[in-house]
């Protein structure tokens, strides 16, 4: 199979990052780029420069944390949060960021949320649904839930965008968005759009236009730039 490389940014050009470590890395590269907004993996020190933001995408937040420690990216990401980087944690990329984690200590803690890891109970419990979320998309967004956490409370400043039954699913700060379930595995880009405005950047569509084509094998069309 052939694979294309993502488009190199032009020099000093903002752009979205993607925490390489583990998870779901391509598929939100792919998401990224299809909004057009220039877009980078993230493993070490040097990636970090130019981001307007950075997504922590799912994964398995016990081995994501670990491998932060392990390469000291931690400490970079609050720097660059305190001088300005948005950030965006998916289902495990919202538990690192949390400020309480129901029965463990907190990892980055860099939004007033509490979290409760794997909620939903095992592999077999993940589930899709669609919801609306007006300040998002005209649409209906589609929904992924993975061996989910469940946001369980919020402090001050932050605010809830979706509430779901007993549990919220997604909820931003100023600086910080989180969702509990997958966006990038789905082909809706509102979320993705979403963030990239809470950037500062400007995608290449307006919300409210039809999203390009998809389908679950989109991401392929990236080079194996996580090797």
């Amino acid at each position: 199979m052939s694979h294309v490389a993502l488009k190199p940014p032009r020099a000093a050009e903002k752009m979205i990052g993607v925490l390489d470590l583990q998870g779901d890395v391509l598929e939100h590269l792919d998401h990224i780029e299809r909004i057009g907004i220039p877009a980078r993996p993230v493993k070490q020190a040097g990636d970090f420069d130019n981001l307007a933001g950075l997504i922590l995408p799912g994964g398995e937040s016990t081995c994501l944390a670990r491998l932060l420690r392990i390469f000291s990216l931690d400490k970079i990401i609050i720097r660059k949060f305190h001088e300005g980087m948005k950030l965006w944690g998916t289902c495990a990329g919202a538990i690192l960021l949390a400020k309480s984690i129901v029965g463990e200590a907190p990892h980055l803690g860099l939004i007033d949320i509490e979290v409760e890891r794997n909620s939903f109970g095992s592999q077999l419990d993940s589930f899709a649904s669609e919801v609306s979320i007006p300040k998002l998309s005209a649409a209906p967004i589609p929904m992924t839930f993975i061996r989910a956490p469940k946001i369980l409370g919020v402090g001050e400043g932050v605010d809830v965008l979706l509430r779901m039954g007993d549990f919220i699913a997604a909820a931003e700060s100023p600086d910080v968005l989180v969702t509990a379930f997958h966006p990038e595995l789905t082909p809706s880009l509102a979320f993705h759009r979403y963030f990239a405005r809470k950037c500062g950047l400007q995608p290449g569509r307006d919300k409210t236009d039809m999203d390009p084509p998809w389908d679950r094998t989109s991401w392929m069309r990236l080079a194996r730039i996580t090797l």
